[in-house]
């Protein structure tokens, strides 16, 4: 029942691995992130000043008013593409996150099954009972974990799909809602 040194070292060595590794996840999406940041601040910084200059060289009200309004449409799918970029770095972190910690579960299932069926074989004679009810309470938490683990899957299944459909929703409202092919018409009425 009790661990030997070697047990210990292995186990200690096995939570630094897992730690390591979660780390290194963490890490790594972190710098997804900031990729994401830098390119999106830079795409800002040549949007701005492409507008800008655009905007000093309208000729008219009207043509700074057709500018604008043609700037509305790639400006909602820049957010969709970078709100779905980062929704994929989040995700995709998480869900590593999630293997490794349901690796880990299972690991700790596994030992501690081994375990308990090596103390039930050694246990005293008349302890069938209690060996047997704990294994019911074992079996019944087991089974309550893995409810859990599907309602968990379900509902990231289905805040993904959510999260999908409203981007595009987003996106065809953005294309609808956008005036820049009657700021086109106005362009060419007015050459």
């Amino acid at each position: 029942m009790t661990m030997t040194p070697e047990q210990i070292v292995a186990a200690n060595k096995a939570s630094i691995e897992t730690l390591v590794g979660l780390t290194n996840k963490a890490v790594a999406g972190v710098e997804q992130l900031i990729e994401l940041n830098l390119a999106a601040t830079k795409a800002a910084m040549e949007d701005t000043h492409s507008h800008t200059n655009a905007a000093l060289s309208a000729k008219d009200s009207q043509e700074l008013l057709a500018l604008q309004a043609s700037i509305f449409q790639p400006f909602a799918e820049k957010v969709a593409n970078y709100n779905r970029h980062l929704y994929d770095i989040a995700s995709g972190t998480s869900s590593d996150f999630s293997h490794m910690v349901e690796s880990k579960i299972a690991e700790a299932q596994e030992n501690f099954h081994s375990l308990f069926d090596n103390m039930a074989k050694n246990a005293p004679a008349g302890s069938e009972t209690a060996v047997s009810a704990f294994k019911t309470a074992i079996a019944s938490g087991n089974q309550a974990l893995e409810q859990v683990q599907k309602a968990v899957k379900q509902a990231s299944e289905l805040a993904e799909n959510n999260f999908k459909t409203m981007a595009n929703t987003a996106m065809t409202a953005a294309q609808h809602a956008s005036p820049a092919p009657a700021a086109k018409t106005s362009r060419k009425r007015t050459s």
